[in-house]
């Protein structure tokens, strides 16, 4: 796979093993990276809490590991950021906020727990869409900002694990950790040309991530390659006590990963669903991406998603049911702190009504047997990820933020059946639209196989025969 020059975490773990260079040596980089990014005009804000002393600690002690040959695992010494929805020592769990973490947090969640176990090296906490109730990662207030897309810096980076996609996009780190709700990492993996995993519902404990929506959101990893995604996916993807969702799940397995072919596999496509108004100008490059998989000897089959526009409704119905409960009290106290169009979506939350919510959750059920049906027939979904490209950020959008329903509705299109049902849906970059921003394909399995959907992945890099470098870059191992 040509990657254009942008550092994989796999890369680098074997540089260090060969003695090339050490993990302090790239901490040390990276620090000075940070000090840029901060710095620049305008400037990234991917990062939103670092701490120097924190990630050098880290680094001597991974550099030690390698010298003695003793390293954890392939992610030892491979630097990491996590969304500010979870809890990461020593940083402020804000959320996206100015009034949430007023103190440095003590425990770390689950997985930052499990990622400083496997040697990882935290570089920090990313920024994020406030509260992740939008799509955009528009968060102008006075700890975030509004994280800039590396690709085209006037553009966002997609929502709510904004600073997540762009730190990786941009290089500073080959990994980062996010949580996806309705989207909320395959949108902006998808907008600033990276990989996002979202894994099965209750796959990836959320155990010390602020619960905003219970029943919807999925843990998984960004990163610059397929293969860096799978890595993380079998470190983090086991039962979790403190995360009760997760418990009674299979063994996570990467089976037949790195098979030469995709023979005897089917691959589902509703192509009525898959054409929208706004992706005609991807549609060429994303059914070239579903002929390069039918060359690999995987075949296509034509199936039909039913009652997608109930789904994309009872989905909405959920998360912001979800959401608006969770945050009544933060609602009635910070409301005048809130971004104005957090305040519009809960607002709008509130106009729900239990039986809604009853019977969103019948849907589910429905969609649940209608996808149970499917996948006895297909070992995958294929669809574009998201119906457009990322779009552009104007000047009002940095003093009073952005509120586009309009958006938000095309961004989640193909995003909202994998959080509504939890089966699990990976979104890989496979071109270019013609002003240079990123075009990604996803492909959902049905849950627990996370396995097929990085076979497939893997394929879907082949057809990516070039990467280019995004405009706000940096090399880490230089």
């Amino acid at each position: 796979v040509w990657y254009g020059g942008l550092v994989t975490g796999s890369q680098l773990f074997l540089s260090c093993r060969s003695g090339k260079l050490t993990p302090s040596q790239v901490a040390k980089n990276i620090i000075a990276m940070l000090e840029d990014s901060d710095k620049s005009t305008p400037p990234l804000r991917a990062i939103v809490q670092w701490d120097q002393e924190q990630i050098m600690l880290m680094a001597k002690a991974s550099t030690a590991r390698y010298r003695s040959k003793c390293t954890l695992s392939y992610l030892d010494g491979i630097p990491v950021c996590l969304k500010e929805e979870f809890k990461v020592v020593p940083y402020h769990h804000r959320v996206g906020t100015v009034y949430l973490g007023t103190e440095p947090e003590t425990e770390d969640a689950t997985v930052a727990k499990k990622l400083r176990e496997a040697g990882a090296i935290i570089i920090g906490v990313s920024n994020m869409h406030e509260l992740g109730t939008g799509t955009t990662g528009c968060n102008p207030n006075r700890y975030h900002k509004i994280p800039r897309n590396p690709y085209k810096p006037n553009h966002f980076t997609g929502g709510s694990s904004s600073g997540s996609a762009a730190a990786v996009a941009a290089g500073l780190c080959p990994v980062a950790i996010g949580t996806d709700g309705g989207g909320s990492v395959r949108i902006p993996a998808s907008f600033c040309g990276v990989v996002g995993l979202k894994g099965t519902f209750g796959r990836i404990s959320s155990h010390g991530s602020l619960p905003l929506s219970y029943s919807t959101v999925s843990v998984g990893p960004i990163c610059t390659s397929v293969a860096d995604a799978a890595i993380v996916y079998s470190i983090l993807a086991e039962p979790d006590p403190l995360y009760p969702y997760g418990l009674k799940q299979p063994k996570a397995t990467l089976s037949d990963m790195c098979a030469p072919d995709l023979k005897g596999l089917k691959l589902g496509v509703d192509w009525t669903f898959f054409k929208v108004p706004d992706a005609v100008c991807a549609l060429p490059v994303l059914y070239s991406a579903v002929e390069h998989l039918q060359s690999l000897g995987a075949s296509v089959v034509e199936v039909s998603l039913p009652e997608m526009e109930e789904v994309r409704v009872a989905h909405v119905i959920c998360i912001l049911s979800e959401m608006r409960d969770f945050l009544q009290p933060d609602f009635n106290k910070h409301f005048q702190e809130m971004n104005l169009d957090t305040r519009a979506n809960l607002a709008l939350a509130s106009q729900f009504t239990a039986l809604d919510y009853i019977t969103a959750n019948r849907q589910r059920t429905r969609s649940m047997r209608f996808l149970r049906e499917i996948f006895t027939t297909v070992n995958c979904i294929l669809t574009p990820a998201v119906a457009s490209t990322a779009p552009r950020i104007y000047e009002s959008d940095l003093l009073t933020g952005s509120s586009d329903l309009s958006f938000t509705v095309r961004s989640m299109r193909f995003m909202q059946l994998g959080n509504f049902t939890g089966i699990p849906g990976l979104v890989v970059p496979i071109g270019y639209s013609t002003a240079g921003l990123p075009i990604s394909f996803q492909v959902m399995a049905k849950w627990w196989d996370e396995a097929v959907l990085l076979r497939i992945g893997l394929k879907l890099e082949q057809f990516r025969y070039q990467t280019k470098k995004p405009s706000i870059y940096y090399n880490i191992l230089s």
